[in-house]
């Protein structure tokens, strides 16, 4: 397995330790589970529906899930939003979705949901090899906004997948870019404080740790200075006393390093 390279088969082994397989066929676990302890001694866990997949992932912690979207009633794609929007401890460990329906349907389906993979069954050992590898060895960037919880879409199916992004428009990373991104996932968290108030207050507080990360690359004390105050709003002590209206007023300090609509983004300056 992955040529025979001791080094990444124990690499890959390292992030996946403990494997929870959700699929109400015994024979498919039984197989995917043979196929997994090629790569070393696994901990194998299984569930045959949703509600079981949930418990078992609390329990046990894994460190990589599969899941199944059967026409049986095993609703993956229900699974896997169900645990990235959850406190669980392995809410932004990678999901992998096995299917035999594999549409264009299921395919969106599944990435819409937060999932890292999608394998068609039957599947050979190659392809579990190569979503092993894109799950282990190439780490995505993780989205924590309010409409999507998850690794970053535009590289879905990464393993297939040889550029650095789905977008051309992105092929830089830039400041201007990421800086637009966080603020826009900002401005909608803001808008969900009463619809879905668990999920906004967590997407404004990881968007507030990576403004503060853009501040420092580009010295910009006005942006740390913002992100920190919106951080103390949505974590800590000091958010339990702070209300509403005082988070919005820290939102609105932040929309003002918003380019203009149309315009090809001024940064952080």
């Amino acid at each position: 397995m992955f040529d025979d390279n001791p080094r990444t088969l124990q690499r890959v082994f390292a992030r996946i330790q403990r494997v929870l397989i959700v699929d109400p066929s015994t024979a498919a676990v039984r197989l995917l589970g043979d196929q997994l302890r090629h790569v070393g001694p696994i901990q194998i866990y299984s569930a045959a529906t949703v509600e079981a997949g949930y418990g078992m992932a609390r329990t046990t912690d894994p460190m990589l899930i599969f899941v199944e979207q059967a026409s049986s009633g095993c609703d993956g794609q229900a699974l896997a939003r169900k645990i990235r929007r959850s406190e669980l401890a392995c809410r932004e460990n990678p999901i992998i979705m096995c299917t035999a329906e594999a549409t264009a349907e299921a395919i969106f389906g599944a990435r819409d949901a937060g999932v890292h993979e999608f394998m068609r069954k039957p599947f050979t050992i190659k392809d579990l090899e190569r979503r092993l590898e894109a799950v282990t060895l190439k780490p995505r960037d993780w989205v924590e906004a309010v409409e999507y919880v998850g690794p970053d879409r535009r590289r879905f199916n990464s393993a297939e997948y040889k550029g650095p992004r789905k977008r051309k428009a992105d092929a830089a990373g830039s400041v201007a870019a990421r800086l637009s991104q966080a603020l826009r996932i900002i401005k909608s968290a803001a808008q969900a404080l009463d619809s879905d108030p668990n999920q906004a207050r967590r997407a404004l507080a990881a968007q507030a740790v990576e403004l503060k990360k853009i501040g420092l690359a580009v010295k910009e004390p006005r942006l740390v200075q913002a992100a920190d105050a919106l951080a103390a709003c949505t974590d800590g002590p000091t958010a339990e006393t702070l209300g509403r209206q005082e988070l919005l007023k820290r939102v609105d300090a932040l929309m003002g390093f918003m380019a203009p609509e149309g315009n090809g983004g001024r940064g952080a300056a």
